[in-house]
């Protein structure tokens, strides 16, 4: 199972879910503070803008980020949960999420994947370039794109309301 949540949120939802690995994605310079129950070779933190396209001074989540994201989603047992968070928990983790459980289902299709997650977080608004990134190394032919796309913008909110989602469809 995966959870998203934001940053605030994260020693509750690792305490709470019993979680063994932590997806941080957060801009240079925010801090985390990696819970106790969590190894340091199970933390993985990714450091990017929540950005789509180039600005100055700022970091645009890249292939790099992507293959690290799915690297470490891909070595997850998935005895225990997953924990993925960003700084508000509506953008680089919901995007994340999507991602790591189209990587690790691949069957499943991707309009109910996002539908689904849409479904589980109102405010879910995935980050674009993450999105078309992965899309691409994962060879959906742009089906992950256009999916993200259906299910447009989010709920306007200033953090995310944690959800679980499940890998299987």
């Amino acid at each position: 199972m995966i959870h998203v949540c934001s940053l605030a949120k994260v020693e509750e939802t690792v305490a709470r879910t019993g979680a063994a690995r932590l997806l941080s994605l957060l801009s240079a310079g925010t801090e985390v503070t990696r819970p106790a129950s969590i190894a340091r070779e199970n933390h993985l933190h990714l450091v990017m803008h929540d950005i789509a396209v180039a600005q100055d001074g700022m970091t645009m989540p890249g292939e790099e980020h992507v293959l690290d994201m799915l690297d470490f989603g891909r070595q997850w047992d998935r005895t225990r949960p997953l924990v993925i968070h960003c700084y508000a928990g509506i953008s680089r983790s919901t995007a994340s999420a999507y991602i790591i459980a189209a990587a690790l289902a691949p069957q499943r299709d991707e309009v109910e994947l996002a539908r689904t997650l849409r479904q589980l977080s109102p405010s879910a608004t995935p980050n674009p370039r993450l999105i078309a990134v992965a899309d691409a190394l994962l060879d959906r032919k742009g089906r992950m794109v256009e999916a993200i796309q259906a299910i447009g913008r989010g709920a306007d909110a200033f953090e995310g309301t944690p959800f679980e989602l499940k890998i299987e469809g």
